[in-house]
C-alpha cells in the first residue's frame, strides 16, 4: 500500500514508541507515550489493511483506530524481539522473518508471554484488557481473510476488571457548571450551549463536535446523533439546551467573522473551524475552576450524570439504554448501582412498616419464670 496515502490518524499511531523492558516499571499508556523520531515504526502491510478496514468499513472513530494502531505496534515490537526480551523471558520461537509472518505464526504461548511483559511493566487491568481486545479483533480479521483458521487468543481469558462506579454530579453541581460560562459573547454562549447539550442529551463529546446543522430539530427538540460505528439515533434535548443553542446562533449569525463560512458544523472555534474533543475538555476545565468544582471531572461525567438523574427520577433502563446509544443493556446497568439511595428512599416512603420500630427478637426479651411452690 502506498504510504503517501496514509491518513493522519494512522500516521500519528506509527510514531508511537513504547518504552523497553529495561526501563522503570511505571506503565505508560500507549496513546500517551511520546514518539521517538529516531525510532519511528511503520505499520506492516497486514496491520495497515486491518486499520483501514476499521476506519473505512467499520467506521470506527479516529481515536479508536489510533489506539488499535499503537497497541499493534507494541505487540509487533514484542514479536520481533525489540522489547520485552530479557534473562527471565525466553526468546519467542516464531517462524518467519517479516513481522506479518510472525503475526501469522503467533500462538497462545507468545500471547501469554506478551501478557507477562505487560504485567511486569505494571499495566492496569483495563489497559491490558484493551490490548487483548485489539488483538482479538486483529486475528478475527485475519481469519476472515483466510490467513488463519484459529485465533491464538481463543484460549486466552481477559483479566477480570475491577468494578468502578462512574462519577456523577449532583443537581447543585450541575447547575453551578452550567451557569459558569454565561452567554454575553460568542464564545461564552457557545460554551454554555455545549455544556447544556451534553447534560440535556447525554451524548458523547465526540458526538457533540460532529453535530451538523441538519442534525438539529429545535422545533421538535430532537438531535440526530451519529454514534459508534456511524450508527444513528434520535435523542431529545430539553428547553434549556434549546434556549442556549438559539442564543449561540443569534450571536454567531451577527458576527461578521463567521458570516458566510462554508461549514455545516454546529459548534465552531473562534476561527470558524470545527472544534476538537480536546478543545471541549479545555473549555470544561476552565469552567470547573470558575465554579469551584473538582478539576478531575470530564465531559463524560456529564453523560454519567444524565443517565443517573434519569434513573433516579423514574426512567426505565431500556429507555436510558436507547438514549445513550448502548448496544448492550449490561453497559447501561452500571448506572443502577448509583440509584440505590433513591430506591431506599422510595422504599421508606412506600412500605407500610418501613418506619415502624424494629420487632424485637424473642431472645432479647426472655419470659419470666417463677419457681414451683413446694408441696
Amino acid at each position: 500500500m502506498n504510504t503517501d496515502s496514509v491518513s493522519p490518524v494512522l500516521a500519528a499511531a506509527e510514531n508511537f514508541q513504547p518504552a523497553d523492558s529495561n526501563s522503570q516499571a511505571q506503565a505508560v499508556p500507549a496513546q500517551d507515550a511520546r514518539p521517538d523520531a529516531s525510532h519511528e515504526k511503520s505499520f506492516s502491510p497486514l496491520v495497515r489493511q486491518f486499520l483501514d478496514y476499521l476506519q473505512l468499513e467499520k467506521h470506527f472513530s479516529d481515536y479508536t483506530v489510533k489506539s488499535y494502531g499503537t497497541d499493534l505496534i507494541q505487540f509487533g515490537q514484542f514479536l520481533m524481539g525489540e522489547i520485552g526480551q530479557g534473562p527471565d523471558v525466553p526468546p519467542l520461537q516464531l517462524a518467519g522473518a517479516t513481522l506479518d509472518e510472525k503475526h501469522i505464526q503467533c500462538d497462545a504461548i507468545a500471547v501469554r508471554q506478551f501478557l507477562n511483559f505487560l504485567y511486569s511493566r505494571n499495566y492496569t487491568k483495563s489497559t491490558t484488557a484493551r490490548k487483548l481486545a485489539t488483538l482479538r479483533s486483529f486475528y478475527k480479521f485475519c481469519i476472515r481473510r483466510g490467513l488463519l483458521t484459529v485465533s491464538p487468543l481463543s484460549q486466552i481469558r481477559t483479566p477480570k476488571q475491577d468494578k468502578r462506579l462512574p462519577r456523577c454530579l449532583d443537581l447543585e453541581q450541575v447547575q453551578k457548571l452550567l451557569d459558569a460560562p454565561g452567554d454575553a459573547d460568542l464564545l461564552s454562549a457557545r460554551d454554555k450551549a455545549m455544556l447544556e447539550v451534553l447534560y440535556s442529551s447525554g451524548i458523547r463529546v465526540s458526538e457533540l463536535v460532529d453535530l451538523e446543522m441538519a442534525d438539529l430539530d429545535l422545533a421538535e427538540g430532537v438531535l440526530r446523533v451519529r454514534g459508534k460505528g456511524r450508527k444513528e439515533r434520535l435523542t431529545p434535548i430539553g428547553s434549556q439546551a434549546i434556549k442556549a443553542i438559539q442564543r449561540y446562533f443569534e450571536i454567531r449569525t451577527a458576527d461578521p467573522r463567521l458570516a458566510g463560512l462554508p461549514t455545516t458544523r454546529v459548534f465552531l472555534n473562534k476561527h470558524g473551524q470545527s472544534l476538537s474533543t480536546r478543545s471541549v475538555r479545555r473549555k470544561l476545565d476552565k469552567y470547573l475552576e470558575a465554579a469551584g468544582l473538582d478539576p478531575g471531572i470530564s465531559p463524560h461525567t456529564l453523560r454519567h450524570s444524565f443517565a443517573t438523574h434519569l434513573l433516579n427520577n423514574g426512567a426505565d433502563l431500556r429507555s436510558v439504554q436507547e438514549l445513550l446509544g448502548h448496544q448492550s443493556l449490561s453497559t447501561t446497568q452500571i448506572y443502577t448501582h448509583l440509584t440505590t439511595a433513591r430506591v431506599k428512599e422510595a422504599y421508606d416512603q412506600a412500605h407500610p412498616r418501613a418506619g415502624e420500630p424494629n420487632i424485637p427478637h424473642p431472645a432479647s426479651n426472655p419470659p419470666t419464670y417463677f419457681p414451683a411452690k413446694a408441696v
